[in-house]
Formats: structure tokens, C-alpha cells, sequence
């Protein structure tokens, strides 16, 4: 019996992937320290616990509306408004299973067979997958580490063609960390604009920003961008509720309803109770979210001092979210414990198997010259997972 090829063209998750082997190895009773982490490492606000146990208390358990239910809706566009400077009807915002159902439904509701999506690199490893999901073909265009891994403007123009359908960008990224500068965002707006493709962009890392920096939306930039623009985001990573599957996004009219008709026969309305947890978030303070950040900052700039005085590797200083992209470039052609290294599959490999250290090959965000860690643990983790990496890396031969 053949299976769907398409289907079958769709990768692993190697995000996933590492963090369930290493959850294996724990389970086992291996004493593994994780950097694939892609969630914060602290619980979800009692706050917003408090409002989902009232939320089942009232029997609010039952369907919502497709698109979630009014009032957190009315929440989502009150902060556009105030955090992004962005004004939203309710009709151009649905409300979906996680952030990363959202950027599914954009994929489907905008690609036919033949189209172009414009992929920076590094990339998110689920950006190609959706892509590829939706019919289209992934096209990527390079972000140099060196340049502090901003998007390459004459790379993006010469990679634009007439089937070019939209863009993805992510700021912060992940995998980066990179904040993209406005006068990024501005040549960006201006391509998409000249050329007719959509944005969609993912600022899910809104809220984990560092060094007194300032999030910018695209969309901001003026009237026709936003039109052009479909903005993604939720709430997992500001308010550590990833397990509580609440995204959302927000976009032109036309294609917000084919969104919302997408999920209403795929998943339906997202969890009732997530709703209103999520409607306490938005509606709460920020101290939480804030507190969070500056932790991320603190061990951010551990990591990063560290990484940058252990032989062969180094690393740039991210800006935003809670990823650090190390560079193994001169590990490669190393010989250590009698394995040559020659890719991020061996060094992720080794590491887990000599150090009892979790880290994701960087081949899984389009570069093989890096691995990735989290610093979504604490600082006693990080200590001990890079004396861990810095101790192997000294047997080298």
C-alpha cells in the first residue's frame, strides 16, 4: 500500500526529535542535561491557572466559536493596538491551536502548486516543512552569521521570481536569536509590496527582547504593508504556556476567512478552556513576562561568555528570544574520543553519547556550521552542561 507521497516528503521535527531522546535517556535514569528546549523553563502564572480552573468551574467546556470566542478575541486586538500600534477588526483574527497552527493554516490558505515561499536561513525547522505541506516550494535566502545573521537584501531580491507567493520572517528567531533592524523590515515591506507577496510573520518571541531593544511589527510600518502582512503570534512562550496550544493571527479580511474555514473542518474551535486562560494572560500585568525576560538576559549573557572562551567554538550575541547558535565550524576534522567530526549530526551525537549533553544539529535549520542550544534552563544547568562540552571538547586529539 503507497502512502502519501507528499506526506512522506515531510521531515522529523529534529527539535522534537533531540528532546525525546534525551527524555529517554532521563527516563533510563542517565543524568542528561538538555539545551534543545524550546519552551521557558518556568511554570505558567498562577493568574492564569486560577482563570482555567474557573473556567471549568462555570462549564465553560463546551465549543466556542471556530475562531475563538469574542472576548478573547476583543483581548488579542486591544494588544495589537497597544504593544504593535496595530487597529484589527474581530474579523481579521482567529485564534488557533498554538502558533504553529496558525502559520498551517496561512500555508494553506495562501499556496497553490507552484508557488514560492521565501525561507531566511537559519530557519525554524517546521518553516519548509509548512511549505512543503501547502504544495509550495521552500526558497531560501541566507542570513550571515558574520552579519550578525541579518537577512541578505540582494540575496532576497535575486531570489524573488513571479512565483514568488510570500515571505516568512521571524523576529526574534529562532533559531538566531537575531532582532531584525527596521530598516530591515522597511526593504523587506518595500519587496513584498513591489513584487505582490504576502509576509507572514511569526513574533511569537515578541515579549524576549534584550539590551533595551524595542520589538517592531512589520505590519506597523504603514497601511499597505499591513495589508500585505499576515502577523502570527500567542501566548506559550511570553507567558511559558506552550502546553495550553493558543496562538493566533491577524491579517487581511479575504484571507483570515479562509483561514477560519480551513480550521473549522480540520481541528475545529481550540481548546475552551486554554480560551479563557488566555484571555486572564492578555488581560493580566506583564511583572511575570518581565521577570522571565530578564532572567533569559542574565543566563543569555552567561552562555554566551562561556561559549566564546571554550577551544573551537564561538557564538554571536542573540538579541532576542532564548536561543544561542553555537559555531562549530573548527570542531570539524576534529578527532575526539577516536570520532571524527565532520557535521552537527556528530557533534549533537557525540555530545549526547560522551557528555550527556542534549543540543540540536543545526542541519535541521538549513546550516550545518552550528548546533543549537536553549538557555530555557537555569544557570546551574548551563554551568554543568558547558563544563560538560568544554571538558570532551578537550580530548581532542
Amino acid at each position: 500500500m503507497i502512502l502519501s507521497r507528499k506526506s512522506l516528503n515531510i521531515s522529523e521535527s529534529s527539535t522534537l526529535a533531540i528532546t525525546a531522546l534525551a527524555n529517554q535517556l532521563k527516563a533510563k535514569g542517565v543524568n542528561v542535561i538538555g539545551f534543545g528546549a524550546g519552551e521557558p523553563d518556568f511554570d505558567t502564572p498562577d493568574y492564569i491557572k486560577e482563570a482555567a480552573i474557573k473556567a471549568i468551574k462555570d462549564g465553560r467546556t463546551k465549543y466556542t466559536p471556530v475562531s475563538g470566542i469574542p472576548e478573547l478575541k476583543e483581548a488579542i486586538i486591544n494588544k495589537f493596538k497597544i504593544d504593535n500600534n496595530l487597529e484589527y477588526k474581530t474579523s481579521q483574527v482567529l485564534v488557533s491551536n498554538g502558533a504553529k497552527h496558525s502559520l498551517y493554516n496561512a500555508m494553506q490558505a495562501l499556496c497553490n502548486p507552484g508557488d514560492e515561499v521565501l525561507i531566511p536561513t537559519p530557519y525554524w525547522v517546521t518553516y519548509p516543512e509548512l511549505v512543503k505541506m501547502a504544495d509550495a516550494t521552500p526558497v531560501f535566502v541566507r542570513c550571515d552569521h558574520t552579519k550578525d545573521f541579518r537577512l541578505d537584501l540582494d540575496d532576497l531580491k535575486a531570489k524573488i521570481s513571479p512565483k514568488t507567493k510570500a515571505i516568512i520572517i521571524n523576529s526574534p528567531n529562532n533559531p538566531t536569536g537575531a532582532v531584525y533592524p527596521q530598516e530591515d523590515l522597511e526593504e523587506i515591506a518595500k519587496l513584498a509590496i513591489a513584487h505582490d507577496f504576502y509576509i507572514i510573520s511569526d513574533e511569537i518571541y515578541e515579549e524576549l527582547i534584550y539590551d533595551g531593544r524595542k520589538h517592531i511589527s512589520i505590519a506597523s510600518l504603514d497601511r499597505e504593508v499591513k495589508d500585505h502582512t499576515i502577523v502570527v503570534n500567542g501566548v506559550s512562550k511570553a507567558y511559558s504556556m506552550t502546553g495550553w496550544r493558543i496562538g493566533y493571527a491577524a491579517g487581511p479580511e479575504e484571507v483570515i476567512k479562509v483561514m477560519t474555514n480551513i480550521q473549522s473542518h480540520a481541528t475545529s474551535n481550540p481548546n475552551s478552556i486554554a480560551q479563557y486562560a488566555s484571555l486572564a494572560a492578555l488581560r493580566g500585568n506583564k511583572d511575570d513576562v518581565y521577570m522571565m525576560r530578564d532572567e533569559f538576559e542574565l543566563r543569555r549573557n552567561y552562555m554566551v561568555q562561556r561559549i566564546n572562551n571554550i577551544k573551537y567554538l564561538s557564538c554571536n550575541m542573540p538579541h532576542g528570544a532564548f536561543y544561542i547558535m553555537m559555531n562549530i565550524q573548527e570542531l570539524k576534522g576534529k578527532v575526539i574520543e577516536g570520532n571524527v567530526i565532520n557535521s552537527s549530526e556528530d557533534v549533537t551525537k557525540l555530545l549526547l553519547e560522551k557528555a550527556n549533553v542534549a543540543v540540536v544539529p543545526g542541519d535541521g535549520f538549513g546550516t550545518d556550521d552550528f548546533v543549537r542550544l536553549s538557555y530555557a534552563t537555569s544557570i546551574k544547568n548551563i554551568k554543568n552542561g558547558l563544563d560538560r562540552i568544554e571538558a570532551f571538547i578537550s580530548s581532542e586529539v
